[in-house]
């Protein structure tokens, strides 16, 4: 039986920041991550410089992995029309590929102990979780936190209500070699989605899309609907005319909710994506993600020193501190959301943005939070 303080479930970007926070401060963490990295992910791969202090406190050299500044943003209409602003903020671009798998040696440098396994059942008794796996481990730790992302079998598993209902929205994703402006983050709308470009590391252009199923099935395959949907943006289409594909396959992944999800649930902490989701549209998931890490992993460390008497307490103020920073964002992306798929409201947005410029930044700024202090 292996014991620690804090048991997290999977190793995505607030899974592995939590673990080397946690670890950082003295705790036992344990991660137990279904697969191995490095590898590909569906993401926008892009992340807002609000999470730039705290990586920072983290000890992690971000700029060792050449990431590529990003300070325009421009977004084009259904039929071409286009926006241009600055991003108040400004971030940078980094692949999931990379991030992902410097931040899980970096776990493994602070000791966290890391196993690739799937975690099948939690059960939580006399305040203390036993966790269990498909390869027939277990595990005792005094708080389990849920990173698991999107959706899992666990989610279904802890009957969470955001399961009982299917999702439309399909995620494609690929990398490119070719012509695209480095400082700059595109979001090119489409009947049926919205598509992100934009670059990270090694001259790469990261190109990720969210697409309505019910649009994409139609067609045979994710070429196929490129061609035929895509490429009726002409600044999509300009850009799939010049560019080339690196990576031997599309990285897709299917069912993704914004339903409301809640931070606390079955005694569970949920961080990043299974906390809640914001819509890709808004540009700022990843720095959410790792956001989310940063307040719960303070909450803990200030209560180490009990942390069975201190549980509920934590609770309480994780909830709150979540909500203060997040739910607003969500409800603002839902709504951006709604009006960027409708093609009326979307021709009247972009009428009102093109008379009244100084807009688009405020908007931009209701998706984002202020630069996190450690």
């Amino acid at each position: 039986m292996h014991k620690s303080d804090i048991l997290i479930i999977g190793g995505g970007l607030a899974g592995l920041t939590t673990a080397i926070h946690l670890s950082k401060s003295g705790l036992k963490v344990t991660l137990i991550e279904k697969d191995s990295y490095p590898r590909h992910k569906v993401c926008g791969e892009y992340i807002s410089n609000e999470v730039r202090a705290y990586l920072k406190f983290l000890n992690l050299d971000i700029d060792a992995l050449d990431p590529v500044n990003i300070d325009q943003l421009e977004i084009s209409t259904q039929s071409g029309k286009l926006l241009k602003s600055n991003l108040p903020l400004g971030g940078f671009g980094i692949s999931r590929y990379t991030l992902d798998h410097y931040l899980w040696n970096k776990a493994e440098e602070n000791k966290v102990q890391l196993i690739v396994d799937t975690v099948t059942d939690v059960y939580f008794n006399d305040s203390v979780f036993t966790v269990s796996t498909l390869t027939k481990k277990r595990f005792k730790a005094i708080y389990v936190i849920g990173a698991q992302g999107k959706r899992s079998n666990l989610d279904k598993h802890w009957d969470r209500k955001f399961m009982k209902k299917k999702s439309p929205w399909l995620g494609i994703k690929m990398h490119y070699r070719g012509n695209f402006d480095t400082q700059k983050v595109a979001l090119h709308n489409f009947k049926g989605g919205y598509c992100g470009i934009s670059k990270v590391e090694r001259g790469i252009i990261n190109v990720c899309y969210l697409v309505k199923y019910s649009s994409f099935k139609k067609y045979k395959d994710i070429d196929a609907f490129q061609e035929h949907v895509l490429a009726n943006n002409y600044h999509l289409k300009s850009f799939f005319e010049q560019a080339s594909p690196v990576l031997d396959q599309y990285c897709t992944i299917s069912q993704i909710s914004f339903e409301r999800k809640v931070p606390y649930e079955n005694n569970i902490f949920m961080i990043g994506d299974a906390a809640g989701l914001i819509h890709p549209l808004c540009g700022n998931g990843m720095a959410m993600a790792i956001e989310s890490s940063r307040l719960l992993a303070t909450l803990i460390v200030s209560n180490k020193q009990d942390l069975i008497a201190n549980r509920s307490k934590i609770a309480k103020a994780y909830e709150k501190s979540w909500n203060a920073n997040f739910k607003r964002r969500l409800r603002f992306g839902r709504v951006l959301q709604y009006i960027l798929l409708n093609e009326t409201l979307q021709q009247l947005a972009y009428g009102i943005a093109k008379w009244l410029p100084f807009l688009v930044p405020k908007i931009i700024k209701k998706t984002h939070g202020k630069p996190s202090l450690c």
